[in-house]
């Protein structure tokens, strides 16, 4: 049978395309590559015409196969050695790693971990080893042997080991041996197809076909039946009563059998609960919403009533700016009026998904699948050690390991990220275990290790203090090793590369002989720790080299952990002693999707989407957590505590859990509102009792069914409309039941009667069968444990707690094409599955496109913060991350994203709240106006109104105090404090006169121009002052933002001097008007202060350019109401005022 070099091009659409080949290449020291096929043979035999054939021999006494378990785990070790590469028109090829990173790396999950070389002579391959790292040695004489020489000798050498010219007596190697006293397994499906393993799961869906997986009915791989009569000895396990459910009639084929009288009484145990908010402060605080908008609106009324007949112009401004306040106020105020608070039981969950039962009599994790997204695109803007602290706290993280894989998306495919990474990957060896054995909170080494607070505390192990000691000792050789890593890998290219240079010299030496030579260039590639070209960007970059065109790559930094629990040793050689610890790390994966000219790769949103696609192929988990580079896990809980919503009653409309950002290194006057606390604890604790909070972006746990665009279950019997705004109402006589099982829960279509038909997977999703397939299984293992008969569309307890498949090359290699930069073409990534495209802020329109198909979002406020990261602290980036954020707004408010298009499934209150994160930005043009109409009424002399009567005055006291009344009971219910309250309400003026105006304006251009809108990311190092925590925060860099707001103060504060100077001289002094004008001008400028003040910086550093602009602004507003208002009369400021 013929086998040939995958091509993506080569993959033909449906369910027969061919699986990917792997073209496998190893780098020996003397510089030579090893290759397992024809494509990288030596030049002698390059034009010689031949074609890749397979000679399949069948099984002699002489040639007997490997055990296929053992085999699939050789394999495994042997892909996870090796860094894939492909894309578009190339070879996937498999290039083994010797090493990673310079240093040594000794955990056995890691890619390039140290171990024995091979004993044949000529080769120097490692020799395969177990979960532990140690040798595995076919042989009784203990001869070191690779695995590619093993297969050799078994399939060809007769089976005679090299060393003591013996046959090999074992070819099983015993990978299935179990240890004494430890349970018999279930038999695995060894001998069945990845997705044959994967979907038989989705099958066994009833009660029935559980009690005949855990009968044993399944055969064994040596095709022996399964030995129950061990099984019940050595697990204690029983048949019949109180451990498995039987029919009614004794028989296994009624499979719509009644419960049994057991589980029907059985108490129902929610794993969380909703808090309700006291009647005594939310029955007040809607009171006085409506209360305000009465007043409002009589204010409204009475303001156009009564017309400033002396200055109209003032008058229709200051109205038209009014009645927009009161309808942003309202499109704000109405979504909070059904606020929640929720709490989870972790405890419940716990006893349901990890204690032995009668359907999990091991009590082996029954916990789905999770996998997490790091995305890091700039590693100069993004620093590797930030990165590498993530990545330790989700290797940490307190949730069944073998359920756990990171993915981390480079999206610019540098070297110095790969290597952090793999510096990480090496140092969690030491970092997680230590983790586990003293419960260390918070699990990112950084922030551990800056803690001000007693570290010693409720430790109670007597050697703490000198593991902690340890561990501290090798994580600042860590962070020395991070830090090195650009001049390490600057020093290893510049050595390589004047190698390179050298031998084209003499190359050109000995073919030019006399005559004259020209000068040799060669290509200043960027090198790898073992000595090859690194395939991702360059730091000179070159053609396939450059940051926007390079292959796709995929390393599997840490391969998937055993399912066994793995403990540590007590050796010499073992820094600490984790006798009584697991050692098992989660699977880790580098990510870099292939990126070429003349395509839109969709910046992060195409990044996500790719690593949805990679990691549906290589695990599959049916949970996606994405975190950003900075965003650590700070509750290693965190994941569980997601996880009680999504395995709840219902949890299967939920399409993702958001929790709450927090940050660190905020200055502790929260200047410019980073903590954005009233966003986080007001609007998100209020948009969770509608359906719930939108995606911020991070710190979100999602159901990856939602992502890929499909209908909540039972989509049919729910539906919305304005009489149903926070409590949806059942259809009557509707019933899905005649659907297929496996797909009930997948629909797909704005039209509740279509449903997805799999045959079409392939126009929405591509045309990858491995993709496709595991479409049903993710939904099947993210439902609901049915251990009640109130769950609906639940999964059998214990479905889950079988092994994950192990890797093989064709996995990873169909994971590189789907990560190539052609796979979306033609098909609705983008713009149906996944993260969408088209705007700045992909994070709102992703979470607004699942509300709009009917799925609800939950809000998940831990009592230990559960995720922390950073933000910028210095005006200037401040400003530009609220202009990002705006500019994203105006694109969905002028897309088919707007909340005025959303579909009858979205809530009324939802939908308001949805077009007020459209409309938001548009308040800027009003509130500008409207701060500097006190400057034109001191200027002029006039006021809003004809005089500050009884009735502006009842009304302006009765808004204020009502709004006042609001915040506290704001305060009240949500927990956040006044001087948060204040600082909120301090930039939304700044941010409104500044980054929202330009966000107004660059989004008309867009949609008028078609110009596109590009940002740069937010530098998230420190600043030039070490010694200062809050350097940053003094950095002033000037921006063109900054012009709005420093001409409101200088127009404001020059028109006071004005209208003070103009009363005090003035025959008939108008102290109303000026008390009016005065008054406004000081909120205004009492709202600035922030901004002046992070404008004059530190110790006399205030630009020049602030006060040249100042001084400009200053001289151009005197000289315009000069030539507006020229003076007149003795009495006048100008040329005739003279001072008494």
């Amino acid at each position: 049978m013929a086998s040939k070099s995958y091509r993506a091009s080569e993959t033909q659409p449906g369910r027969g395309s061919i699986l990917p080949g792997v073209t496998f290449a190893r780098r020996t020291s003397s510089g030579r590559y090893v290759n397992l096929s024809r494509d990288s043979l030596d030049s002698e035999i390059s034009g010689i015409e031949f074609s890749n054939y397979t000679v399949q021999i069948p099984p002699t006494p002489d040639n007997q196969p490997m055990d296929p378990s053992m085999s699939q785990r050789v394999e495994e070790q042997y892909v996870s050695s090796s860094l894939f590469t492909g894309g578009y028109n190339s070879v996937t090829r498999a290039h083994l790693m010797d090493k990673v990173i310079e240093s040594e790396t000794s955990h056995p999950q890691m890619a390039g971990a140290k171990g024995s070389l091979c004993a044949v002579p000529g080769c120097d391959g490692k020799v395969m080893s177990d979960e532990r790292g140690e040798d595995i040695l076919p042989c009784e004489c203990d001869f070191k042997i690779c695995r590619d020489c093993y297969v050799d000798a078994v399939r060809t050498g007769d089976g005679i080991c090299p060393g003591c010219k013996e046959p090999f007596k074992n070819t099983d190697l015993a990978a299935n041996d179990v240890e004494p006293g430890q349970p018999l397994p279930l038999p695995s499906n060894v001998g069945m197809s990845k997705m044959e393993r994967r979907l038989s799961l989705m099958k066994s869906t009833n009660r029935s076909t559980l009690i005949r997986s855990q009968s044993g009915l399944k055969r064994s791989q040596t095709g022996v039946d399964f030995d129950h009569n061990r099984w019940l000895f050595e697990t204690k396990g029983t048949y019949g009563y109180g451990n498995a459910i039987w029919p009614n009639d004794g028989g296994l084929a009624n499979e719509e059998s009644s419960e049994p009288p057991e589980l029907l009484n059985k108490p129902w145990r929610p794993l969380t609960r909703k808090l309700k908010i006291s009647a005594a402060i939310l029955s007040p605080y809607r009171l006085l919403i409506l209360v305000r908008m009465a007043v409002l609106g009589l204010f409204l009324e009475w303001r156009i009533s009564n017309p400033n007949e002396d200055a109209r112009w003032l008058w229709l401004m200051s109205v038209i700016c009014e009645i927009w306040f009161a309808f942003s106020w309202l499109l704000d105020q109405l979504p909070k009026l059904c606020p929640v608070n929720r709490a989870t039981d972790l405890n419940v969950l716990k006893e349901k998904f990890e204690t032995p039962s009668p359907a999990n009599p091991t009590g082996k994790s029954d916990f789905p699948g999770v996998d997490i997204f790091v995305s890091t695109a700039d590693p100069e803007k993004e620093p590797p050690l930030v990165t590498a602290n993530t990545i330790l706290s989700i290797l940490a993280a307190d949730y069944p390991v073998d359920k756990l894989s990171c993915y981390v998306s480079d999206d610019g495919g540098a070297l110095l990220t790969f290597e952090a990474m793999a510096e990480a990957a090496s140092f969690a060896n030491l970092w997680v275990p230590f983790c586990r054995k003293h419960e260390i909170e918070p699990r990112n080494p950084e922030s551990y290790f800056s803690l001000k607070k007693d570290p010693f505390k409720n430790k109670v192990r007597p050697d703490f203090v000198k593991d902690r000691r340890r561990v501290k000792r090798e994580y600042d050789e860590f962070k020395v090793r991070i830090n090195g890593l650009p001049d390490s890998i600057r020093r290893r290219s510049d050595a390589y590369n004047a190698r390179e240079e050298i031998k084209a010299i003499k190359l050109q030496r000995e073919t030019a002989g006399d005559e004259p030579m020209e000068l040799v260039k060669v290509c200043k590639a960027t090198w790898m720790a073992d000595g090859t070209h690194w395939p991702g960007t360059w730091v000179v970059s070159a053609p396939e080299h450059s940051r926007g065109d390079h292959a796709g790559i995929i390393q599997v930094m840490l391969k998937p952990p055993s399912d066994e629990p793995l403990q540590g040793t007590t050796v010499d050689s073992s820094p600490l002693d984790f006798a009584e610890v697991d050692i098992r790390l989660p699977m880790l994966v580098y990510v870099s999707r292939e990126k070429r000219p003349g395509y839109d790769h969709n910046k992060k949103a195409g990044a996500m989407n790719a690593l949805v696609r990679a990691s549906a192929i290589m695990s599959n988990g049916p949970f996606i957590l994405n975190l950003d580079c900075d965003h650590y896990i700070y509750n290693s809980e965190a994941i569980r505590e997601g996880m009680c919503f999504m395995m709840d009653r219902g949890g299967d409309r939920i399409c993702y859990v958001q929790f709450p950002q927090r940050f660190e290194g905020i200055d502790p006057s929260d200047r410019y509102a980073n903590h954005n606390t009233v966003f986080f604890d007001v609007n998100m604790r209020a948009l969770d009792g509608l359906q719930g909070p939108v995606y911020v972006g991070t710190g979100c746990l999602f159901r990856r069914t939602a992502l890929y665009g499909f209908d909540p279950p039972r989509s049919k019997d729910y539906h919305s409309g304005c009489c149903s705004c926070c409590f949806p109402r059942p259809k009557k006589g509707v019933s899905i039941s005649s659907a297929p099982d496996e797909h009930r829960a997948l629909r797909m279509g704005d039209s509740d009667d279509e449903e997805m038909n799999p045959s079409i997977y392939s126009k929405r999703f591509g045309n990858s069968n491995f993709l496709i397939d595991s479409i049903p299984v993710a939904e099947f293992q993210g439902r609901p444990l049915a251990d009640h008969p109130a769950v609906k569309n639940g999964r059998p307890p214990g479905a889950l707690t079988i092994p994950r498949e192990l890797l093989d090359a064709s996995t990873v290699a169909e994971a590189i094409s789907v990560i190539s930069c052609w796979y979306e073409d033609k098909t609705e990534w983008g713009n149906r599955v996944g993260w969408i495209y088209g705007s700045v802020t992909e994070d709102v329109v992703t979470g607004y496109r699942m509300h709009n198909r009917g799925w609800r979002s939950i809000y998940c406020v831990t009592k230990r913060d559960a995720f922390r990261g950073t933000a910028p602290i210095n005006l200037t980036d401040r400003l530009h991350q609220v202009l990002r954020w705006a500019t994203g707004s105006v694109e969905i408010f002028f897309s088919r994203n707007n909340a005025l298009l959303a579909s009858p499934k979205m809530k009324l209150l939802q939908r308001i709240a949805y077009l007020n994160v459209g409309i938001y930005p548009f308040t800027s043009v009003f509130l500008i106006v409207y701060c500097f109409l006190p400057a034109l009424s001191l200027f002029s002399g006039q006021f809003i109104v004809q005089t500050l009567n009884v009735a502006f005055l009842t009304y302006l006291l009765v808004i204020t105090l009502t709004l006042c009344m609001l915040a506290v009971l704001e305060i009240k219910w949500s927990g956040i404090e006044l001087e948060e309250w204040w600082r909120n309400e301090q930039f939304w003026l700044i941010g409104g006169t500044s980054a929202h105006l330009a966000a107004v304006l660059q989004g008309l251009l867009k949609v008028i121009a078609g110009i596109e809108i590009s940002f740069t990311l937010t530098s998230k190092s420190a600043g030039d002052d070490n010694d200062d925590e809050y350097a940053d925060l003094y950095i002033l860099k000037w921006s063109s933002l900054m012009i709005p707001p420093i001409t409101i103060m200088m127009t404001n504060l020059i028109a006071i001097a004005v209208g003070f100077s103009r009363t005090i001289y003035s025959a008939i002094p108008q102290w109303s008007r000026l008390l009016g004008g005065v008054f406004f001008s000081f909120w205004v400028l009492a709202h600035l202060y922030p901004f002046a003040k992070g404008l004059m910086g530190r110790r006399g550093r205030t630009p020049t350019i602030v006060f040249v602009w100042s001084g400009l602004i200053a001289i151009t507003i005197s000289l315009l109401w000069v030539a507006i208002n020229p003076p007149a009369g003795n009495n006048e400021i100008g040329g005739s005022f003279q001072f008494p």
